[in-house]
């Protein structure tokens, strides 16, 4: 089997920005769950989808904004796209497992999820469907890979390595050090992806990279201002590393059983549909649960 986990806050984003709105019978704005609903029922007719799990912020922020003021929060978010989020856990209504999250956040309970059964038996592969990149540090091998739906990319561990220079487990390093601008880490000085990248790819964590340049056993252009950057914001890159680090503890209630998809839940999909003015989505062909 395989187990699908998606990220259901970046797909709620992308159906916001990507089409055109739409209004529910009692005038709310439903556009992007429409868009959430449809791509999730695409991925579900799939044979091989047999275990699929949704993620959600139920919450932008989380625990990470405790320590750290500049972390992402839902500041500068639509109003009407925020609104939403309510309404898309819904997506429970096509049989899926949801997970909302309050203090962690939705990367949290996919990575959680995927190094909690990616060994179970019956496994043969956790495929996290996002393009976020801190849900590569969870890549192992073949067996838990990343998708990007959308642009079709699939990336495994020697993918992951090829598309940042560095593997898996460097990866909350790398973004500590570069940045990343979707999370509100700003990174360090003078730490470029290139850099970055031939000193993890050697040393594999910030501790490791030694202090004296001139011991790097690796030619980094710029090496002594890069270093002396490091050097000053020490603690900067620490706090980074953890920010962008997943926290692998969620408290999940499932078993591996009860993701297994038995179909959509007519009465509860049909009343959401009713509710929303999704009518189309009503009259696409479906396998309902207990058929």
């Amino acid at each position: 089997m395989k187990l699908h986990l998606i990220d259901g806050t970046y797909e709620l984003f992308r159906a916001y920005f990507a089409l055109p709105s739409m209004a529910a019978p009692d005038g709310r704005e439903v556009g992007a769950v429409r868009g959430l609903l449809q791509t999730l029922l695409l991925l579900l007719r799939q044979e091989d989808v047999t275990h699929p799990a949704c993620a959600f912020d139920h919450v932008v922020e989380s625990f990470r904004n405790d320590l750290f003021a500049g972390y992402k929060t839902g500041a500068g978010v639509p109003e009407n796209l925020m609104a939403q989020f309510p309404l898309a856990e819904r997506a429970a209504a096509l049989g899926l497992v949801v997970w909302p999250m309050t203090e962690f956040e939705a990367d949290d309970a996919i990575g959680t999820a995927a190094r909690r059964w990616q060994d179970a038996p019956g496994v043969e592969q956790v495929v996290i469907c996002s393009p976020d990149k801190d849900l590569n540090q969870v890549v192992t091998g073949r067996r838990v890979v990343t998708l990007d739906r959308r642009r079709e990319i699939l990336l495994d561990e020697d993918g992951v390595r090829e598309k940042f220079g560095v593997l898996p487990e460097s990866i909350p390093d790398y973004l500590g050090l570069v940045g990343d601008a979707a999370d509100g880490i700003p990174g360090i000085p003078r730490w470029g992806a290139k850099s970055t990248a031939q000193l993890l790819c050697r040393y594999r964590h910030l501790e490791q990279i030694p202090p004296d340049p001139d011991q790097w056993d690796v030619t980094v252009r710029g090496a002594k201002s890069i270093a002396a950057s490091l050097l000053e914001h020490r603690e900067e890159a620490l706090l980074y590393r953890q920010l962008a680090t997943l926290r692998l503890d969620v408290p999940l209630a499932e078993s591996l059983a009860d993701l297994e998809w038995r179909g959509v839940r007519r009465a509860e999909f049909e009343a959401l549909c009713q509710e929303l003015g999704f009518q189309r989505l009503l009259d696409l062909p479906h396998r309902w649960s207990g058929e």
